[in-house]
């Protein structure tokens, strides 16, 4: 297929306007970030929508604009009513991306060019371009997955979406009407959410059927998938009362959200009772067991989740092991020592897992009102619900 630039490939591009404008205008969707193009409104939107579905991003927009109708109300608000808020879109570091945005802009003012907005945390070229265009009326293109898509099927274009994106970019920008620059961004971006899609494209429906030179899901060429790291986890559920145990995550994936207890392997329910016998702890029962598979865009998760009932504080249970390991060498008898063997293996062999000391202690039902879990690990919910009513009971 022919990739170079010629006049036939910009006369196409030329002609996207007049044809898309139009058919915008009478099929767009009614999305709630459509209503005005308000430059705070239009940012909140791009950052929820570049890594989650439409549908799925409505509900937590108006939500969040209840809670933080301004720029000022968001770059005040605490992290973790922030996080709280975002709650269900994963990809976390956009909430902060864009809280640190927020706080310049409440303080300087909103950039009014893709250039300076490109300055501001958590936005590249496409974001930029966006709100440059629908908020401020700017011939700025942006060039997402459903843009190239479009573009490369238009254009007969087979070279891969890294090498289109830069091309089109800069091709795309001389196109642009001189009015109603926002709604030619949506154009495009409505187009390949609703008709020229990934799969089985409806083509004869297409406003641009006429130019285009694939009329199929033949471009882009499909990218070699990446294999996702597979890992097993046991979580640990630990219940106190009407309270569980939470954690901030120290590294990884979801650095810096809280989580429940997690030891870096498999175990079945007689794992971990020794585990726990090892780390300290002297009184507990087991309760509900359930496995869950959570998969991330790189990495998967076979998770197996167990309700621990004590009344002891699991975050001291460190501590608890060494006192118990004093008390045993300090014990002369034969079922004392056997204790302290049996201790110091199971310390020796533990497998990496949640600091102990790092739990705290939360209202079952302020974890599901207040505090921001991800979907990794909002899954258990139902389990310590159940637990925290029968242990009141």
């Amino acid at each position: 297929m022919d990739t170079k630039r010629s006049g036939g490939r910009e006369a196409a591009l030329a002609a996207l306007p007049a044809l898309l404008l139009p058919w915008y205008d009478k099929n767009k969707r009614d999305l709630p970030w459509r209503q005005d193009t308000d430059p705070y409104r239009v940012w909140v939107s791009e950052i929820m929508l570049q890594q989650t579905r439409v549908e799925a991003a409505k509900e937590h927009y108006v939500r969040f604009l209840r809670a933080l109708p301004t720029v000022e109300d968001l770059a005040a608000c605490p992290e973790d009513k922030l996080l709280k808020l975002w709650e269900g879109l994963g990809y976390y570091s956009r909430a902060r991306n864009l809280q640190k945005a927020a706080k310049i802009v409440a303080a300087e003012g909103f950039p009014s060019t893709a250039e300076g907005w490109r300055k501001l945390s958590g936005i590249g070229d496409y974001t930029a371009g966006a709100i440059a265009s629908i908020a401020f009326g700017q011939p700025t293109p942006a060039v997402d997955g459903n843009v190239i898509r479009v573009l490369s099927r238009l254009l007969g274009d087979d070279r891969p979406p890294e090498a289109l994106k830069s091309s089109l970019f800069a091709e795309l920008a001389p196109a642009y009407p001189q009015a109603r620059c926002g709604d030619f961004t949506q154009s495009l971006m409505e187009l390949g959410a609703t008709v020229c899609t990934p799969a089985s494209p409806l083509c004869l429906t297409c406003p641009l059927f006429e130019l285009c030179r694939t009329r199929s899901d033949a471009l882009p060429l499909p990218r070699r998938k990446q294999e996702r790291k597979r890992s097993e986890l046991t979580v640990l559920l630990f219940v106190r009362g009407g309270e569980a145990a939470l954690c901030r995550r120290q590294s990884g994936v979801l650095r810096g959200m809280y989580g429940f207890f997690c030891i870096e392997q498999a175990m079945d329910a007689a794992g971990v009772q020794a585990f726990l016998r090892g780390a300290g702890m002297r009184s507990f029962a087991l309760g509900e067991r359930r496995a869950h598979r959570h998969v991330f865009t790189h990495l998967e998760w076979e998770m197996t989740a167990y309700v621990v009932l004590s009344e002891e504080d699991a975050a001291a249970l460190q501590n608890s092991s060494a006192a118990a390991d004093d008390a045993a060498a300090a014990n002369q008898t034969a079922a004392a020592a056997s204790a302290a063997g049996e201790a110091a293996a199971a310390k020796q062999s533990a497998p990496a897992h949640t600091d102990f000391a790092a739990l705290q202690y939360f209202p079952v039902e302020r974890i599901e009102r207040e505090i921001s879990l991800p979907s990794a690990f909002r899954w258990c919910l139902p389990l310590l619900r159940r637990a925290a009513g029968a242990a009141r009971n």
